[in-house]
């Protein structure tokens, strides 16, 4: 229970820094800053090691290299969690994983609903059913001691199992022409990471060594780099039975926690939530990708979540958290609309190499729809949870 409550303490901190952050972005993409900021994304960063030469402009490096140590973070808690954690224990995961079904299906049919006709809108079907933990849980921290903690368990497991449902839709969905020489150096060192494992090597820096040669193998596959980081995750051992009081697993999430939460989430946020609303008249806003992409966020997601919630708890699939009332998760459906840095590297993805095709106007319907939801969510919780 100690390990949850220090989890949730540092994704709520970390909240009020990607707030920060995403104003500080708009702030700088809305005034004469426009042109540093801009300058600051298309700063060239190269690394060359004898034939291998990556060559990229800052923003790719992070949403590339950056957000694949946050997917290797999600990857620990999630292997965390099924071997030892909430995960592990059927009876606890039925509701989350049933409202985390929902929240990802009737988002989507939103979307496509708006879409349907347009196949290159098409590709972003997948933007609003993504969750930010840090926001959601960020906003439910604002109400204390007044919060069950099944409660937050609840939103955590859900917010869990929709990380590991974006990691295969990325997987799936979101990939480009591949290479065949470059999938077969990444299969090789997956081949090894596991013998590693199998063998019983408990050096966390030797998987991170053997992990960056995954990530640029996958990077240059067309594959997403950012599945090379759950790869790495799942490969790492939890146990040591030569010292049991070590774990590498535990370790490097320990290690991670504070890198993700204060650095790599902000400076993900500052660099794809500045979007100039100079250049973004009405018409554009409620064309059919932004108005799907704030229905999937604020309609979506409350009603695929809750809804499913409803249905497993009166056919007596599941229960209700214990302490949490109707209203109290109905509220917490409203905060999984809160899609912020997951729905923009979902977007970032869908319309890749696409000199941004809708103006901003897909970003700004994402932190559009995500406000929504937690001002609608605070308020229900805020009633709902009275003392």
């Amino acid at each position: 229970m100690q390990i949850v409550q220090r989890f949730i303490q540092l994704e709520s901190a970390s909240g009020i820094l990607l707030i920060g952050a995403m104003l500080l972005a708009m702030l700088m993409a809305n005034t004469p800053l426009d042109p540093y900021y801009e300058a600051i994304l298309d700063l060239p960063v190269e690394v060359r090691v004898g034939a291998l030469h990556l060559d990229k402009p800052l923003l790719l490096w992070i949403n590339d290299g950056l957000m694949a140590i946050f997917f290797l973070l999600v990857g620990l808690e999630v292997k965390r969690e099924l071997m030892v954690g909430e995960l592990s224990e059927p009876s606890r995961i039925v509701l989350p994983a049933i409202a985390a079904v929902g929240g990802m299906a009737i988002p989507a049919l939103c979307f496509a609903v708006f879409n349907w006709s347009d196949d290159t809108a098409l590709r972003g079907w997948a933007i609003p059913t993504a969750t930010d933990i840090a926001f959601a849980l960020g906003i439910l921290s604002l109400l204390g001691n007044r919060v069950p903690v099944a409660l937050k368990l609840f939103l955590m497991t859900l917010a869990i199992i929709d990380d590991l449902g974006a990691i295969i839709v990325i997987a799936l969905f979101y990939t480009t022409e591949l290479s065949t020489l470059s999938l077969t150096v990444a299969a090789t060192t997956i081949a090894m990471l596991f013998l590693m494992n199998r063998l019983g090597v408990m050096r966390i820096a030797a998987y991170v060594l053997v992990g960056v040669v995954l990530w640029i193998s996958v990077l240059k596959s067309g594959v997403h780099a950012t599945l090379a980081g759950v790869v790495l995750a799942f490969a790492i051992p939890l146990t040591n039975k030569k010292n049991p009081d070590f774990s590498p697993l535990k370790s490097l999430e320990h290690l991670l926690h504070p890198w993700v939460a204060f650095a790599i989430l902000p400076f993900f946020a500052f660099a794809n939530a500045g979007v100039p609303l100079a250049g973004i008249s009405l018409d554009m806003l409620f064309a059919s990708v932004p108005v799907g992409i704030m229905a999937g966020l604020f309609i979506g997601k409350q009603v695929g979540v809750f809804g499913f919630s409803w249905i497993a708890i009166k056919l007596g699939i599941a229960e209700k958290p214990g302490g949490a009332g109707w209203g109290a998760l109905y509220g917490v459906s409203l905060l999984t609309g809160i899609g912020f840095t997951m729905s923009l590297f979902v977007d970032s993805l869908a319309y890749e190499g696409m000199a941004d095709l809708y103006g901003g106007a897909d970003r700004l319907a994402i932190l559009i729809g995500s406000v929504v939801s937690a001002l609608a969510g605070y308020l229900v919780l805020k009633f709902a949870l009275k003392d």
